[in-house]
């Protein structure tokens, strides 16, 4: 059987499409389920309170898509660039699950998501720079109000600087496929999560020993509206270390959830 070269335009750029297909109906399926799960479930039965307290318009959404819409093609095409080095035998990844021990798949997906953040966190802030923000991060915050939606809503400079750390660490460190197909579920889903802007996880969450540490809708809604801080990705320990964790955090955190137990013990003295 010949083997399919991934180096010929046409292939490549199928590779792309096919790609392409795979990372923007994954954002538009995690999207819609979320999106579907807060306005049909958490709006009529928790009714967390907004972190803003602006309405969302529609032309908004209709932007965000488009956005992610450009976001997922450069996506694509790294992840296409990335298949035709690995089958130059480049990078580190590998497919046979015994090639290294069972252990190191746990282990790298902790490493991966640790210099993911580390990486993230340090970009974010330089994002941040005045001279810097109105070229490339200023269309992610044009949604003060974000949702769902917003999770892949960046410029193109952006989404390549964002784009370019994944594939990095292929040529450096090794990865299973399982493990990397795993890390960008991860990433897709807890961005998608983390701009919802109704909190979904339960009260006292940001106290339990995991919680401290993992970002929710309510941590990264502050960020939107405040702009100077709470810059982490999935954890919040760069945001603890270096002082950046908006001091209203717990208290908003508290009266978010508290709102949303009140309401459920409403419904459920309606019931009995």
């Amino acid at each position: 059987m010949k083997t399919v070269d991934f180096s010929e335009p046409g292939t490549f750029l199928l590779t792309a499409a096919f790609m392409f297909l795979g990372i923007f109906g994954r954002y538009v399926a995690i999207a819609l389920l979320f999106s579907v799960l807060v306005q049909g479930v958490y709006k009529d039965k928790f009714s967390p309170r907004q972190v803003q307290k602006r309405p969302r318009r529609d032309r908004q959404t209709q932007v965000e898509i488009g956005w992610s819409f450009f976001t997922s093609i450069l996506f694509a095409l790294a992840g296409a660039a990335m298949v035709l080095v690995w089958q130059k035998g480049f990078t580190k990844v590998y497919l046979e699950v015994n090639e290294y021990p069972l252990w190191w798949l746990p282990v790298s997906l902790i490493i991966v998501l640790f210099l993911h953040e580390t990486y993230y966190y340090w970009l974010h802030r330089w994002m941040h720079r005045p001279s810097i923000y109105k070229y490339v991060h200023k269309v992610h915050h044009d949604s003060i109000t974000t949702s769902a939606w917003t999770s892949f809503s960046f410029h193109p400079l952006e989404s390549i600087l964002q784009a370019i750390f994944i594939p990095g660490l292929l040529f450096i460190l090794p990865l299973h496929l399982y493990t990397i197909g795993l890390v960008l579920l991860i990433m897709t889903t807890t961005s998608v999560i983390n701009h919802l802007n109704t909190e979904l996880y339960p009260q006292d969450f940001h106290t339990h020993w995991f919680g401290h540490w993992w970002i929710g809708a309510t941590h990264h809604s502050l960020h939107h509206s405040q702009f100077r801080t709470n810059f982490g990705l999935y954890f919040t320990f760069w945001d603890k270390w270096m002082k950046t964790e908006s001091p209203q955090y717990a208290r908003l955190f508290e009266e978010k959830t508290e709102n949303s137990i009140s309401s459920i013990e409403k419904i459920e003295m309606k019931i009995h």
